[in-house]
């Protein structure tokens, strides 16, 4: 019964899991923020400021859904 539970458990939570371990190796977890800093053009600045204002969306959230 105990090990019916754990692979539930394990079933149930393996993003978890797997993100633990992730960890283990870089340190890293999947889920967290890191700052970049990139150059872009000004009328690609001017396209994001646009979709900003139109949907109400931070620029770096765009940038994200887009990959």
């Amino acid at each position: 019964m105990q090990l019916f539970k754990q692979n539930e458990i394990l079933r149930k939570h393996k993003y978890i899991f797997d993100a633990l371990e992730q960890y283990d190796l870089t340190r890293e977890l999947p889920f967290q923020r890191k700052r970049i800093d990139i150059t872009l053009s000004v009328r690609t600045i001017n396209k994001l400021k646009k979709l900003k204002e139109k949907t109400g969306k931070p620029i770096s959230q765009i940038i994200e859904e887009k990959f």
